[in-house]
C-alpha cells in the first residue's frame, strides 16, 4: 500500500513476476487437479496436431513423389469409337509417330493381349487374380522412370523369347518371390527374369505381367497394335505435345485417341490431402471445449474454495482488479500447460505415423501456433466469469464464511 499527496491509500501495482506468483498460487497448491483440468485442454490440442500433422506428412510424401517421377508424361490410348461397337486401335506406326513430335524426348508402349497367366496349368483359365498380359517395348521402363526391384529388365534377347516380368502386384497374386521362377502364359511356361517395383504413375503395369514386343508376336500372335503410348517431354513443351498427339498418333482420326495425364492423380490426391479429416478436426474441436469447460469448472470452484484467501487479500487493499487478473493468469496457466503438452503429444504421435509410414515428419508451424493460440483464448475466455465472480466478493462476507 502507498500513500498520495492527500493521506488516501493507493493500492500497490503488481508487475509481470507479482502477477505470475500469485496466478501460479493456485496450481501449485492443487497439482493433481491441474494434471486432470489440462488433459482435456491436452488430448483436443493433440487431436488437431496429429491429424494435421499426418495429413501434411502424407501430401509431402505425394509432392516428393511427383518431383521424383515428373509431370511431363503423357499416355495416348484408344477412345470411344463414334460407331457403336467398332473397336479402336492405334496405329502400329504410332510409337515412332509420337517419338517425331517436337520436344518429346522418350517413347515406350504396351498392348494389351488377349490371353492370362497363372501359376500354373492346373488353375482354372478364368481365374485371372485380375492380372493382365502386356507386350512392352523395351524403352518403357526408362519412360516410366521405373525400377527392378529383382531380376533385371526386358532386353533385345530375353524380349524375344518366353521370358515375362511381373509387376509387383501381379508377382504377390501369383506368389512368385524372385526371379527363376516359372508361371503359366497362354498354352507354354515363361520364365520370371524380373520383378518390378511400384510405379505409381502406371498402377496398370504394377497389375500386368510383361512380355517383350518380338516375343509376343512370334509366340501369341500380336498384330503390332498399342494399347498404350507413353511419352516423356521437356517441362516446356508438355502442353505442346498434348495438343499435337492425338492428331500425330492417328492422323485420320484423331477424335479416337484420348490423351492423358497420370500424374494428375497424383496432384490431385496432393491437393485433396486432408479432406476427410474434417470430421477428426472437428472432434479434436469439441474435445478442446469440452476441456475448456473442465477449465472454467476447475475456476469456479477454485474460487468457491478459496473465499478466504479471497477475502484476505481483500482486506489488506487489493482491488477487484488485481482478483480478477489473479484468476484469468490462473486460467490462462492452466490452459497454457494443457496446450503445451497437447502440442507435444500432436507432435509426436505425427513422428511415429511418420516413422512407421516411411513419410517425412511434417507438423505445419501454423497449426502449432493456431492450436496453442486457441488454448490462450479459451483459458481466457474460462477464467473471466470466475475470476469477475472472485473481484466481486465481499472481504467481510469472505471472511465470514470462513
Amino acid at each position: 500500500m502507498s500513500r498520495t499527496g492527500r493521506g488516501r491509500l493507493k493500492a500497490a501495482r503488481l508487475g509481470p513476476r507479482d502477477v505470475l506468483h500469485v496466478g501460479s498460487a493456485g496450481l501449485r497448491s492443487r497439482p493433481m487437479r491441474v494434471v486432470l483440468s489440462a488433459l482435456g485442454i491436452a488430448i483436443g490440442i493433440a487431436t488437431m496436431i496429429s491429424v494435421v500433422g499426418i495429413s501434411a506428412s502424407s501430401q509431402a510424401q505425394l509432392l516428393r513423389e511427383l518431383d521424383k517421377l515428373g509431370t511431363n508424361l503423357l499416355v495416348a490410348s484408344p477412345g470411344e469409337s463414334m460407331f457403336a461397337g467398332e473397336d479402336v486401335k492405334l496405329p502400329e506406326e504410332s510409337v515412332g509417330m509420337v517419338g517425331r513430335i517436337k520436344g518429346v524426348q522418350e517413347v515406350g508402349a504396351t498392348a494389351d493381349l488377349d490371353t492370362t497367366v497363372r501359376r500354373n496349368e492346373k488353375i482354372d483359365e478364368g481365374d485371372t487374380g485380375g492380372i493382365s498380359v502386356k507386350a512392352t517395348t523395351a524403352d518403357l521402363l526408362r519412360v516410366l522412370r521405373g525400377e527392378v526391384s529383382s531380376g533385371s529388365w526386358l532386353n533385345a534377347a530375353t524380349g524375344r523369347y518366353p521370358s515375362v516380368v511381373l509387376g509387383h502386384v501381379s508377382a504377390e497374386r501369383l506368389g512368385v518371390t524372385k526371379p527363376g521362377q516359372q508361371v503359366w502364359l497362354g498354352d507354354r511356361y515363361f520364365t520370371v527374369v524380373g520383378i518390378l517395383a511400384p510405379l505409381p504413375l502406371a498402377p496398370e503395369i504394377e497389375r500386368s505381367a510383361l512380355i517383350g514386343w518380338e516375343g509376343a508376336k512370334r509366340l501369341l500372335s500380336f498384330d503390332g497394335h498399342p494399347t498404350s503410348v507413353y511419352e516423356r517431354s521437356t517441362d516446356a513443351a508438355v502442353n505442346d505435345v498434348r495438343k499435337a498427339m492425338a492428331a500425330t498418333v492417328d492422323p485420320r482420326n484423331p477424335q479416337n485417341v484420348k490423351v492423358t495425364d497420370p500424374s494428375s492423380a497424383l496432384r490431385a490426391k496432393a491437393a485433396t490431402e486432408g479432406a476427410f479429416s474434417s470430421l477428426l478436426l472437428g472432434l479434436g474441436g469439441i474435445a478442446l471445449l469440452v476441456g475448456g469447460v473442465g477449465v472454467a469448472n476447475t475456476m469456479i470452484i477454485s474460487v468457491l474454495e478459496r473465499r478466504y484467501e479471497i477475502g484476505l487479500r481483500r482486506s489488506l487493499g487489493a482491488t477487484r482488479g488485481q482478483i480478477r487478473i489473479q484468476f484469468v493468469t490462473e486460467s490462462l496457466m492452466l490452459s497454457g500447460l494443457g496446450g503445451l503438452a497437447g502440442v507435444a503429444l500432436g507432435a509426436a504421435a505425427t513422428g511415429v505415423y511418420a516413422s512407421s509410414g516411411g513419410l517425412p515428419w511434417v507438423v505445419p508451424l501454423w497449426a502449432v501456433g493456431g492450436g496453442f493460440g486457441a488454448t490462450l483464448v479459451i483459458g481466457t475466455v474460462a477464467g473471466l466469469y470466475p475470476a469477475v465472480r472472485a473481484s466481486r466478493l465481499s472481504p467481510t462476507l469472505a471472511l465470514h464464511a470462513a
